[in-house]
């Protein structure tokens, strides 16, 4: 039989306060297998049974003390120092003794994710009970309901607590990224990356960012980068997202095209394009809509446009929405024109007209207003859908945008007219 359930079965016989003692031992009981031989732990149950309260306030208290020093040491003595910022680097165990005191532990313990925010809290409340009870012999006598407290916290919130994952050193896994033997696990990624404490997911992320778009960077680097930017990107907070996505400002005020695409991949690969800033949006999404607008009905450079415009079609410059919305309804529409080789009249860029309906199922009610002001003023348009076949392609896009527009949007008879096939006499009076 082990110490801890003979002293265990003592404290269940004990008549006097048995309710408490009940609670106790049921405290215990959740004590991890590794800590129930810990020399503070016996020496508490052995003066238990005998009242020795003040006695087992201070050793169960040196039991929690030396358990999260040997977490700390276990997670990351690295960051632990950086966290604390002490005037001498903590190596080892003799070191806490000597230089950290039971408050720093505490606080150095949460900051690295060792403990949460709550226990850190509740711990310094046990703190303050040992300081007063077993640090100060004239105290009056501790109640056991005060052991019991006491002992029901620092098992809850640290010695049933499971060893934390160890935290990477950011330096070592960036140079394991260069590397063909990088193992490209998602679960370990995931875990190993998310319990990350939030200063150390901000410093990576940024150096993802710094290490992808360097020019010297290996093509295996910016491949596994790749892969595990994506997975923390999901873990760190908004600004942390929009910080990062602003860097991109700063490389294209620089000037240097190749970095300048980089950023952009890197913030297409995390996709933070949401929070692309207007200027970024628009030098990257006007040269594309001034090349389709130059091109139209040449169909390769139309489907090249149309690839590129998919990337920012979330995420267009409102003062760019209504040439956006003329040039993907003029390419979708198309031409009508002979063939030597085809017996057809009706020509179009078939790889743009596979995407541009996906495009619309995004349009909101003032891309709306766009698409009916282009019917109704780019004469090239007017001209074509006299043709049958051009009308039935303006009707694909009509109803979907149709089934996009709010309720009582103003114009909403105007697309319903387009899409009716039986009416198609006075849709076109109405054009007039």
């Amino acid at each position: 039989m082990s110490d801890l359930i003979k002293i265990n079965n003592d404290l269940a016989n004990k008549e006097v306060g048995s309710e408490i003692f009940t609670v106790i031992k049921e405290s215990l009981a959740d004590i991890r297998f590794d800590q129930q031989d810990n020399p503070y732990v016996l020496e508490t149950l052995r003066v238990l049974p005998v009242q020795g309260y003040r006695s087992a306030i201070g050793s169960f208290w040196n039991a929690v003390i030396d358990d999260l020093r040997n977490k700390v040491m276990f997670r990351s003595l690295t960051l632990f120092n950086k966290e604390m910022n002490f005037q001498k680097e903590i190596k080892t165990y003799e070191d806490f003794q000597d230089y950290v005191n039971d408050d720093q532990l505490i606080e150095g313990a949460y900051k690295i994710g060792v403990i949460d925010w709550e226990a850190s809290k509740v711990l310094k409340h046990c703190k303050e009970t040992r300081h007063l009870f077993s640090g100060h012999p004239k105290s009056t006598d501790p109640s056991a309901i005060k052991v019991m407290a006491l002992i029901d916290d620092c098992v809850k919130y640290v010695l049933c607590k499971e060893y934390p994952i160890q935290i990477i050193d950011i330096n070592e896994y960036l140079i394991n990224l260069a590397s063909e033997e990088f193992d490209r696990n998602k679960v370990a990624i995931e875990n190993a990356l998310g319990d990350l404490p939030e200063r150390y997911k901000v410093e990576l992320v940024n150096r993802f960012f710094n290490s992808y778009i360097h020019a010297n960077s290996s093509t295996i680097l910016r491949s596994n980068i790749e892969f595990c930017a994506p997975i923390i990107w999901k873990s760190i907070d908004r600004q942390t997202q929009i910080q990062v996505v602003r860097r991109l400002d700063q490389e294209i005020v620089k000037g240097h095209s190749p970095t300048i695409k980089l950023a952009f991949s890197f913030i297409e690969i995390v996709d933070g394009t949401a929070f692309l800033s207007l200027n970024v949006k628009k030098y990257q999404v006007e040269p594309i809509l001034t090349r389709l607008e130059a091109n139209l009905d040449v169909f390769s450079i139309e489907n090249e446009c149309v690839y590129e415009l998919v990337r920012f079609s979330d995420n267009i410059p409102g003062e760019f929405i209504p040439r956006y919305v003329n040039a993907l309804t003029q390419t979708y529409v198309g031409k009508t024109g002979g063939s030597a080789y085809f017996a057809r009249t009706d020509f179009y860029a078939d790889g743009a007209s596979a995407i541009i309906p996906d495009l619309f199922q995004k349009f909101d009610d003032t891309s709306a207003d766009a698409f009916i002001d282009c019917i109704r003023t780019n004469i090239t348009l007017k001209s074509r859908i006299q043709r049958e076949a051009k009308l039935t392609r303006l009707r694909t896009l009509a109803e979907i945008v149709l089934t996009r527009v709010s309720a009582h949007y103003y114009q909403k008879d105007f697309l319903e007219l387009l899409c009716d096939i039986s009416k198609t006499s006075d849709f076109y009076k109405r054009l007039k």
